[in-house]
């Protein structure tokens, strides 16, 4: 099974030389990660952007992430019950 989480680019943190080398900040809720940008060439500070194993895969846009973090904090506390 794969998980892709939503979160906001805060910074490119590479922008120069090659593609694949296109780093960003993302904030996963106050959680900050740095993640390849290479899959995502278009994606720019403020977008959002699905990320799975440290790569963004996609972008989309502010409702579409908000309704996705709404369902995975459902899920967490649907899981936390079950402890």
């Amino acid at each position: 099974m794969c998980l892709g989480v939503p979160g906001r680019i805060d910074a490119i943190v590479n922008a120069g030389g090659e593609p694949c080398a296109r780093r960003g900040r993302i904030d996963f809720g106050g959680v900050q990660r740095e993640v390849s940008l290479a899959l995502v060439p278009e994606a720019e500070v403020g977008d959002h952007v699905i990320v799975h194993a440290g790569i963004a895969i996609a972008r989309l846009d502010e409702a579409q992430a908000a309704a996705t973090l709404a369902l995975l904090r459902e899920v967490a506390a649907a899981g936390a019950g079950d402890a």
